[in-house]
């Protein structure tokens, strides 16, 4: 099985025709991958910390703490108050990551049938949702009363949403078969 890493090289080519490249530089790459949980403002502390460690065994990389940007006084969050958890990854961790999301994790998803094609943004990044973090192996054995959901947001260089869909197609992305 190619990795991801394999996929993107080979890219060029299947995209060249389609999209008229002349040089390799000028199809799309992977730029970055960004995962958050949003954790809302925690009444028990360690909840930060229990998902910032299980993000740290999933991705292999330590994640910030994110703040609040600004007071909502009906929801009794002031600025600066951790809301979230996040961490970017980029280079061989996101490659990594990438194999794993889609060739061990995804295929884990309870009544899975592919993911959305329409996430994907006019800027060529794809966002998606995992509602149990323990459709990945590391956070498996551990005890299932404290299952969070993630956000995904894999940033390419693609200049538009038909370039990127493809290109994610041709890395392995598994979206939603089209039916007409």
């Amino acid at each position: 099985m190619k990795s991801v890493k394999e996929k993107q090289n080979t890219a060029f080519d299947a995209l060249k025709a389609d999209f008229g490249y002349k040089n390799r530089l000028q199809a799309p790459r992977l730029t970055k991958v960004v995962i958050s949980v949003g954790t809302g403002k925690a009444k028990d502390p360690k909840k930060n910390d229990l998902v910032r460690d299980r993000l740290a065994k999933i991705t292999g990389q330590r994640p910030a703490i994110r703040g609040a940007k600004k007071s909502v006084a009906s929801f009794k969050v002031r600025q600066g108050d951790p809301i979230g958890v996040m961490v970017t990854l980029r280079g061989e961790r996101m490659i990594k990551f990438l194999d794993k999301l889609i060739n061990i994790a995804i295929p884990r998803m309870k009544d899975f049938r592919g993911l959305e094609r329409n996430s994907v943004d006019e800027m060529g990044n794809y966002t998606f949702g995992i509602k149990e973090h323990s459709i990945f192996t590391e956070a498996a054995e551990e005890d299932l009363k404290d299952v969070f959901s993630l956000a995904v947001t894999v940033v390419t260089t693609a200049h538009s949403k038909k370039e990127a869909q493809t290109f994610l197609e041709l890395i392995g992305v598994p979206f939603k078969k089209v039916t007409a």
